[in-house]
């Protein structure tokens, strides 16, 4: 097992961790046997990459920042936080995903929990994350911030899940 030089953290996109931002994403996208050619342009200018992913843009028709979870040079995930719900409410407010070398350790949760503490400091004070019923990993690491789900599906067939972010 790798140990890491400091606790992850979640951090601003930055070329740090170019090499290991490129093969953790390529072997998370062969794992899950998804395309991984969107990886080439960023493997030809990483820098042009990671300043589109900077700062606070608008993605799905609203304000959203996106980080890196890292330690030292080690990409480890990306979380991104909505600074607003979608009309639909769909990805709700958090999104995050672990690549596959460092799944099951804990980082899913530690991210979250982290996301939460920034989410309260945007005055977002119940944070909507939605989840794909089979996902049980992520339906765990939810509940262990303190996830509870409200009834049904919403219209991507996903589970909804709020949390307080005020026990963040």
């Amino acid at each position: 097992m790798i140990q890491l030089p400091a606790a992850p953290a979640l951090t601003v996109p930055s070329a740090v961790v170019k090499t290991s931002y490129l093969v953790g994403e390529q072997a998370d996208m062969k794992h899950r046997g998804s395309d991984a050619q969107w990886l080439s342009a960023a493997s030809l200018d990483f820098d042009a990459f990671v300043a589109e992913r900077t700062g606070v843009r608008e993605r799905w028709g609203v304000p959203s920042e996106l980080f890196w979870f890292t330690s030292g040079e080690y990409y480890i995930g990306s979380l991104v936080i909505r600074h607003e719900l979608t009309d639909d409410e769909g990805g709700g407010h958090i999104g995050y995903h672990v690549v596959y070398p460092w799944q099951n350790q804990g980082h899913a949760t530690r991210m979250l929990g982290d996301a939460l503490v920034r989410c309260a400091a945007l005055g977002i004070d119940r944070a909507l994350l939605t989840v794909a019923p089979d996902n049980a990993a992520s339906i765990a690491v939810v509940r262990r911030n303190g996830g509870v789900e409200e009834g049904g599906l919403n219209s991507e067939g996903e589970l909804q899940f709020w949390i307080d972010t005020s026990v963040a």
